[in-house]
Formats: C-alpha cells, structure tokens, sequence
C-alpha cells in the first residue's frame, strides 16, 4: 500500500477539528472534550477555563459549569498528571492515566534534584498524607503539618528550589500521592487549594493494566495530536525514547505511516484517506492561553513556530508557557490580558500583518475570551511583554 500522502494545512485542520477548536463541541458533552484531549492542564485555573471553554459551545457559564462537574457531580478531577503537572481529567478515565503513569519508564536523570525525597522517605510522605486526609479536606498548610506531625521535622525542612524560594522537602510527595491514587485537589479555601484522598472524594477506583493502559495513552494521542513520530510521544508523555520506539511498534497493526511534504509519522489506520479537512481549519484565528494543550502537543516545533519566535527570543522549543494568536493552526503572535479595576485588557501583537478577516475574528475570539471569564474586554494590538507564567 502506498504511504498516504499530506500537506501541513491538513494536518494543522485535523488536530484543530480533534481539540474541537473548528467546531466547538454541545454543552454536554464537556467532560467528553476533557478525556478527548488527553486531558486540560489546570495549573493555572482562568487558563484551563478558557482552553475548555474555546472547545464547547455557549461559552457564558462555562466556569460555573467546570465548577459544578469539579466540586459537586465530581465527574472531572484535578490532580497531577503528565509531566508532572496540575491537570483535569475525567474520573472515570483516573485508572487508566494512573496506571499509565505508574507504568511510564520516564528519562532517567543523570543525578536526583536538590531536595528530593529518596525512596523511603516519599513512601513515608505519601502513607502520612493518605492518613492525613482521612475523612478530611486539608489546605496545603495543614496538611504539611499533619505530615510532619507524623514523619518528623525533617519534612518541612528546605527541599527543591521552586518559584524562586525553595519548597520545604515534604512537598515534592505531593505529586507522588497523586501518582500513587492517594490525593487529589478539593475545592479551594479562599485563595488556597485543598487536598482530599481521591477514593473518598469520587469513590473506589478499579485498578489497571500498565501495558495496556501506557498502549491506550499512545491511541488517544495518535488521534488527538497526530500524525506524530515517538520522539514527540516521548516527549509529550515525558517517556523514554526507546520504550516510546516498543510502544509504537507495539501497534503497528493499529497505525500507518504517512508523509506530510517528506516528514514521515503515524497516524491510526482508522483515519481514512478520504477524512475531509475542516474548510474552517485553514483560515482560524484562535487566542489560546498558557499551557493550552494543542500548543503543549504541537509538533514537529520547527513547523509550529514561525522564525519570528527565534528572533524574539522567546522560549526556545515550546510555546506552552505563552498565550499564543494562533493563525491556521500554527503560530502567528502574541497576546497578553491584564486586569483593570472590572474590565479585562487583552493586546495581541501579530508577528506578520493580518487581513481584516482575521482581525475580526481576533475581536471574536477576545469577546469569546470575556464571556468564558464573564469580565468586559477592552482589545488592542501591538507589542506584549513575553513573560512565561511562573
């Protein structure tokens, strides 16, 4: 059989159509769009409301609706996922990633970092924790008390540089409960997160294949943000170059290789050839948000980047840490907000000059912005500062 022949555009349309940025996904079907993605980071609150709500219909409400699927139906858990990071993930998906992660053999690191916990003394952090929470929701203060009430002084004692302070050392078990399906987040207190024990908080959680959870993971990315080579697997799922290599070879009766203008990746073999490409792909103009997760899987990053990102000087490799214009499916700008007494000021700055169709549609998609976060917006355009969110 021949190799299936693409152009980047439509490349770029599939993956905008598979995050339900074309076609933005029914109201209902909000927990759907989560697992769809492989999940939405949640380290910064507004930025996951506003990366859900670009991808479902009727944006006004999307927060009380994200709260409401968070904190009281519980259909949605924000724990730590993916690299380590803060994300939302369908509770009934939990045993999947969960097993995935357990059973991720991630780069090996050529020395601990400053602070880290060794082996023991993380298996003593993450039994006090699921103690600690018994019964009880705890912000992260009194859970580190209870934790060093339990393990010793030793727990809050400076640990790993984080934030430009260090953490004290219990903290970094923090994500290992998390992994180990101990402790997820509650509903914050004020202006402080809660912690909760996560089979308390949605209930018993049947367990998982590794193997065949770490297999899953693979075809929910291949249809998610492919066509892709393991290298970019690897990277996305922060996995070892080689066990990614075993892992698609895995299922290669699964998946076909294609050629997007001589780059050579896979795709899963239930994407026919005729799959059309969104009309609307071609032409969007989307304002996505730090750590959106169609830019954290954008790939290869020479094609999504414009060489306007090199010379800016901006992060090299990544554009997650940024909110980005998005034009056509890759890189064409900036943008910033900023809050100001009860309006939103948003200013997007353009790397090339856009027409006035796409002005427009950045006018769009900055009232789009002010309805997800209910706050009046006030746009403009030019230069933003290039700040990485911390």
């Amino acid at each position: 059989m021949a190799t299936r022949q693409l152009s980047w555009g439509e490349v770029w349309g599939r993956r905008l159509a598979r995050h339900f940025l074309v076609e933005p996904a029914p109201r209902e079907r909000l927990v759907d769009v989560v697992g769809a993605v492989c999940g939405i980071h949640a380290q910064v609150m507004p930025s996951a409301e506003i990366s859900l709500g670009l991808r479902v219909a009727g944006c006004t409400g999307i927060r009380a609706d994200l709260r409401t699927e968070l904190w009281e139906r519980r259909s949605l858990v924000k724990t730590y996922g993916l690299r380590g990071t803060v994300h939302l993930f369908p509770a009934g998906e939990l045993p999947l990633w969960l097993a995935a992660l357990a059973a991720n053999p991630e780069p090996a690191r050529s020395r601990p970092p400053e602070g880290a916990l060794d082996l023991a003394q993380e298996k003593a952090v993450v039994e006090a924790i699921a103690d600690a929470l018994d019964g009880r929701r705890l912000t992260r203060d009194g859970l580190e008390a209870e934790v060093a009430r339990r393990v010793g002084s030793w727990a809050v004692e400076p640990g790993q540089p984080a934030f430009g302070g260090t953490w004290p050392r219990w903290m970094t078990g923090i994500s290992a409960a998390a992994r180990a399906g101990v402790l997820c987040f509650g509903p914050n207190e004020g202006n402080k997160v809660t912690y909760a024990r996560l089979d308390q908080w949605v209930g018993p959680l049947g367990g998982a294949d590794g193997t065949q959870a770490l297999t899953e993971v693979l075809r929910r990315f291949l249809a998610a943000y492919g066509p892709a080579t393991h290298q970019e697997f690897a990277r996305w799922f922060h996995m070892e170059e080689r066990a990614a290599a075993d892992l698609f070879r895995s299922l290669r009766t699964e998946i076909v290789e294609v050629d997007v203008e001589g780059w050579r990746a896979w795709l899963p073999a239930t994407d026919t050839a005729d799959e059309p490409a969104s009309p609307a792909a071609g032409g969007s103009v989307l304002l996505l948000p730090h750590f959106d997760c169609y830019v954290v899987g954008a790939h290869p990053r020479e094609r999504f980047l414009p060489a306007a990102w090199a010379e800016r000087g901006l992060p090299r490799g990544t554009a997650s840490q940024l909110p980005v214009l998005l034009v056509g499916g890759v890189v064409g700008g900036l943008w910033h907000r900023r809050r100001t007494g009860r309006k939103l000021e948003i200013t997007v700055e353009p790397f090339g000059r856009l027409t006035a169709g796409q002005r427009r549609a950045v006018e769009a998609g900055a009232d789009r912005i002010g309805a997800i976060l209910q706050t009046a917006v006030t746009l403009a355009f030019g230069p933003v500062p290039a700040r990485p969110h911390l």
